[in-house]
């Protein structure tokens, strides 16, 4: 006889198990998890750099590549990075030169670029027919995940890895001392493009799990989450990696139980791990 409180092995097992029977779910827990890494790892330098506008914008200006991939029938990847290195390369361009009044302040080109672009979205998809067609470019669709989807994002957080671990001194001096990076050679104004090149693979993996409007969030939560318990770099990196992937595994367990969206999901988890944090900053002093 079964004591009281006791799991039945079979019961427990089939409850956890059981999302993971499907292949499609399978397929959307890797990108998901891969997704989650490569913006958690970038989220990190966005808050440290006081960059989360900018990451907004990487995250809306993915429309017009996706929208124009999905009418020729290309993949929707390339068309979200082609649109993510325009938007990166003109808000540099834009912005090089503002300390010498030479260019627009950074926040002030992200602006004009983010609206520009998300707005021709727009118009092109009342090209493209119905405004149904594109829904999942707005909130993902990370159910229907495909192979070379897949491979793309395994391919764009190896590259974030590895650049991250390659330029550390220089990405971290210039995070913690933008003029002295740049007295003694590095060039911040550099490693900010490479910064935004690898926030547009980012954003790009984001795009397929939680679509165009919530990669923000899936980028910015949890690293400022992890800002509260971490100060240096690699810490808060591992942290971030840790809360985005918790936030992911039990969003989709709440999609999969709950047929809740599994993008909205992730998402509001991991609203609600940072509001958890923050009251538990403020009880604990």
């Amino acid at each position: 006889m079964m004591m009281l409180g006791e799991c039945p092995l079979g019961l427990c097992g089939s409850w956890l198990l059981e999302p993971w029977a499907m292949g499609f779910m399978r397929a959307g827990l890797a990108a998901s998890l891969l997704a989650g890494l490569s913006c958690a790892l970038l989220g990190v330098y966005v808050v440290f750099r006081r960059l989360a506008f900018a990451g907004e914008a990487m995250s809306h200006t993915t429309l017009p590549g996706m929208v124009i991939a999905q009418m020729y029938g290309a993949s929707l990847a390339v068309g979200a990075l082609a649109s993510n290195v325009l938007t990166a390369a003109g808000i540099s361009l834009l912005s090089s030169g503002a300390s010498r009044r030479r260019g627009v302040r950074e926040d002030a080109a992200i602006g004009v670029v983010f609206t520009g672009m998300f707005a021709l979205g727009v118009i092109l998809m009342s090209f493209g027919g119905s405004w149904g067609d594109f829904v999942h470019l707005l909130f993902g669709n990370i159910l229907s995940v495909a192979p070379s989807d897949l491979w793309f994002m395994v391919c764009a957080a190896c590259a974030i890895v590895v650049t991250l671990i390659a330029l550390h001194k220089e990405l971290e001096l210039s995070s913690y001392d933008t003029h002295y990076a740049d007295l003694i050679g590095i060039g911040s104004s550099r490693l900010r493009l490479v910064i935004l090149t690898l926030v547009a693979l980012a954003v790009v993996s984001g795009v397929q799990v939680v679509g165009v409007i919530l990669t923000s969030a899936l980028l910015i939560t949890p690293a400022a989450t992890a800002a509260m318990f971490a100060r240096r770099l690699v810490p808060m990196m591992a942290l971030s990696v840790v809360i985005s992937w918790t936030a992911i595994v039990a969003g989709l367990y709440l999609s999969y139980y709950g047929s809740f969206p599994p993008g909205a999901s992730i998402v509001a988890l991991s609203s609600v791990l940072f509001v958890g944090a923050w009251f538990w900053r403020k009880v604990a002093g």
